[in-house]
């Protein structure tokens, strides 16, 4: 009886094994269900209504031209530029830049010593000195007039050396 219960019992008990193996594979794992959140927390806001573009303001107008230009004086018997003189012209070509319809009157000026005529190409040789000068730092020649006026219109008195030195320069006068 031996012999029978372990000839029938081994194949039983090997397939038995093997059936419940391949149900074990076959199992999925349960998860658990993730805790329900939405019924806690209260709905997420509507969205804000966009807000209406305004445009921007306008630039702010650029401030109007400085055209209180300082004389430009220049040494005895020359039309050279004295080096105190390139700030006021950096400054009066800023102010003539700033509108492009103006024209400007360089006016040359000479104190009484020398000639009548030797004083007018001086005069004219200043004026022409500072009209250089200010369309080297960019504004256009043809807004600049440049005249010599030899020793008219003095503003200071040609008999002190004082005077002779505010009458050797170029006025800048808008047009």
């Amino acid at each position: 009886m031996k012999l029978f219960l372990k000839s029938t019992l081994t194949p039983i008990i090997i397939l038995s094994v093997l059936v419940s193996l391949e149900a074990c594979h076959s199992k999925k794992k349960i998860q658990k269900a993730a805790p329900d959140t939405t019924a806690s927390t209260p709905p997420p806001p509507p969205p804000a209504p966009a807000p209406v573009q305004t445009p921007p303001p306008p630039p702010p107008a650029p401030p109007a031209p400085n055209y209180n230009f300082t004389n430009i004086q220049f040494e005895f018997d020359s039309s050279i530029l004295r080096t105190d003189s390139y700030p006021i012209l950096d400054k009066a070509a800023v102010e003539m830049k700033k509108d492009t319809t103006a024209s400007f009157m360089l006016n040359g000026y000479a104190s009484i010593e020398g000639t009548p005529q030797h004083n007018q190409v001086l005069s004219q040789d200043r004026a022409n000195a500072v009209k250089a000068y200010l369309v080297n730092t960019g504004v256009p020649a043809s807004k600049l007039v440049a005249k010599g006026n030899g020793t008219s219109n003095p503003i200071g008195d040609n008999s002190t050396d004082a005077g002779r030195i505010l009458n050797r320069r170029v006025e800048l006068k808008k047009q």
